[in-house]
């Protein structure tokens, strides 16, 4: 191990970036009120931990999705626990955002000099509300197929704005002009793929950002 050690420490210099974590002060004023925030991201580990497991037995496709939810849910051994928790963790995820956001209003955190981490956790939350928006139509059942539709319809009215764009924007994300195979296909691509990346990626920078220019402290 230690030679593993010194041939990391060589290359990469672990010691000194170890020691530039942990020697980062923790402001006096930071209490259970400022921890909302990594609760968001323990919910988003969870999330992607029991997405993943998921993934292994959900087909995405309009005539067995749902019969492969039932299937988890009442064949696979402990299916029926990972998916409560991913569907719990889910309803708790945007509970602590909504928590942490208004810490963030209480507290000015989106002022000068943190416009930037302002921004990106803006997006964050946008990227949350996708998750729940793909996620939800998955199972491919009554309630999914129809908030599906809705959702995707939603855009129709920018024709009003500039004639045709909503349109492109419905054929977009249907993968056409009707709802069917294509937008399920894209749905969970973007749930599985996309939006984590994405979101990853903006974690990411909102820490760094956080890291550079401290927490916030009371208004």
């Amino acid at each position: 191990m230690s030679r593993i050690y010194d041939w990391l420490e060589e290359r990469l210099e672990v010691q000194s970036i170890g020691d530039d974590i942990l020697s980062k002060h923790v402001p006096a004023h930071v209490n259970l009120f400022y921890c909302i925030g990594g609760m968001v991201l323990c919910s988003f580990l969870i999330q992607g931990a029991s997405g993943f497991l998921l993934t292994v037995y959900y087909k995405p496709s309009v005539i067995i999705a749902y019969r492969s939810i039932t299937g988890i849910s009442y064949s696979v051994y402990s299916g029926w626990i990972i998916r409560s928790i991913h569907r719990w963790s889910a309803g708790f995820m945007v509970l602590a955002l909504l928590g942490h956001i208004y810490r963030v209003f209480l507290t000015g955190g989106f002022k000068q000099p943190r416009e930037l981490t302002w921004v990106s956790g803006s997006l964050l939350a946008v990227c949350t509300v996708s998750f729940g928006v793909t996620g939800y139509s998955l199972p491919w059942d009554q309630l999914g197929y129809w908030a599906c539709k809705i959702v995707t319809a939603t855009p129709e009215v920018l024709d009003e704005v500039v004639p045709g764009f909503g349109t492109l924007i419905l054929a977009a994300l249907r993968g056409g002009s009707s709802v069917g195979q294509q937008t399920l296909t894209r749905f969970y691509s973007a749930h599985t793929l996309l939006l984590p990346v994405v979101t990853l990626f903006l974690m990411l920078l909102h820490f760094l950002l956080i890291r550079k220019q401290v927490i916030s402290g009371p208004a």
